[in-house]
């Protein structure tokens, strides 16, 4: 991106004579690594706020509760492992830590579950079916509570942050599924399984019922979404406080040991926030991605497609695979020269909440045990990417136009 930006650059100053163009990269650069570093700050409340809200939850037991609640699910998943099986264990959390937003606790998880897996794995090098499957759903990112993007929308000032809620618990669930029947049909899992079935097909057909109702009144679609967010959110808060009551467990210790966490985590962030966003600044000031913008929208329209508002939110979804910061330093841009709750920022919150960065999760997890033959499990993550586009588009219309 850089380099890219670097070479338009000159070319435009030095064969077009743009003399303006090279301060005008330089100075957008500054301004936008200040810009980051107060947006890190900002998130750093947010990310105290919830990070101490689900270490309440994980030192409570609430986290293992939901994982036993998919238990029968996942036993037909991952028909490799045998019963018991410690990894199994490991993927549940790993899982049920993912869809609360609980990054430091899936990412150990997930890397001692493919540590685990690989124990399984009678040939050490090319990735088992087990790890396909438990990578693909990884990748697919499905996510209850988008802590990050709702502490984001906090940050830069959106008026309703929780209004992406359920477009990105819709749209991660699309591509979750996807997911999950892409590696069924080259596994030959019976998805039709009476358990599957039940645990699939019920979500789904809830779903599906719910964007019916909305689509038939759609008059509705904010009322819904305002109430069905915060009364989700709220119930988390309110049953993770519960357990620990029950299990007489110190909530405030705990809410202090996460909030902790989630301070290093803002810390941490805030490098990347500073150095990925200077980098979009440059690529965005040059022009290179206005043209490719300009260039994508006139083909749209030579297709004969009219409403093209969702193209200004594509970049979001074209580096969401290959870096989550990246993606975030783009969906933050939007916010800044859209505004927060437009409908570009609004879709590209959805698109950063619809899928994992599937290159890096592969990568990660598949590094920590020296998998070189990784089969099919790239093109699966894809399909969800894929599949996670198209429905973050698709719902994003129907929610916030």
């Amino acid at each position: 991106m850089i380099v890219v930006a670097l070479i338009m650059g000159f070319c435009k100053f030095f064969i077009w004579q743009d003399t303006w163009i090279l301060k005008h990269m330089m100075d957008g650069m500054f301004e936008t690594a200040e810009v980051a570093f107060t947006i890190a700050l900002g998130l750093t409340g947010g990310l105290c706020l919830w990070m101490g809200i689900m270490k309440i939850g994980e030192d409570s037991g609430a986290v293992r509760i939901m994982s036993r609640l998919v238990n029968p699910l996942f036993s037909k998943l991952f028909p490799e492992i045998p019963k018991d099986h410690p990894a199994m264990g490991s993927i549940m959390l790993n899982f049920s830590a993912n869809m609360l937003g609980l990054d430091n606790a899936a990412t150990p998880a997930g890397l001692r579950a493919m540590g685990q897996l690989q124990e399984l794995n009678p040939d050490k090098e090319k990735a088992s079916n087990a790890q396909i499957m438990f990578l693909v759903l990884n990748a697919s990112g499905l996510t209850i509570i988008p802590v990050s993007i709702i502490t984001t929308r906090m940050a830069n000032h959106s008026t309703d942050p929780t209004s992406v809620f359920i477009p990105i618990l819709l749209t991660t669930y699309f591509a979750t599924l996807g997911g999950l029947i892409f590696v069924a049909i080259r596994q030959k899992i019976n998805l039709f399984n009476k358990t599957v079935l039940g645990y699939i097909g019920g979500l789904t057909a809830l779903i599906v019922g719910l964007l019916v109702y909305l689509v038939w009144y759609p008059d509705q679609v904010q009322i819904m979404s305002r109430i069905l967010s915060n009364t989700i959110i709220f119930g988390f808060i309110a049953f993770f406080i519960t357990m620990a009551v029950v299990k007489r467990v110190q909530a405030f210790d705990s809410f202090v040991e996460g909030a902790k966490d989630g301070f290093k985590t803002a810390l941490t962030i805030m490098p990347f926030l500073v150095a990925m966003l200077s980098a979009i600044s440059l690529f965005k000031n040059c022009g290179a991605l206005d043209d490719l913008m300009i260039a994508l929208k006139e083909c749209l329209f030579w297709f004969g497609v009219k409403t093209v508002e969702f193209v200004d939110a594509l970049p979001v979804m074209l580096m969401k695979p290959f870096s989550g910061s990246g993606a975030r330093g783009l969906m933050i841009q939007n916010m800044n020269d859209f505004g927060p709750d437009s409908f570009v920022s609004n879709l590209s919150a959805t698109f950063q909440g619809s899928t994992e960065t599937t290159f890096y999760v592969l990568s990660v997890y598949f590094g920590s045990v020296n998998i070189k033959k990784t089969r099919y499990a790239a093109s699966a993550g894809l399909f969800c990417d894929l599949v996670g586009a198209v429905a973050a588009v698709l719902i994003a219309y129907l929610f916030f136009k």
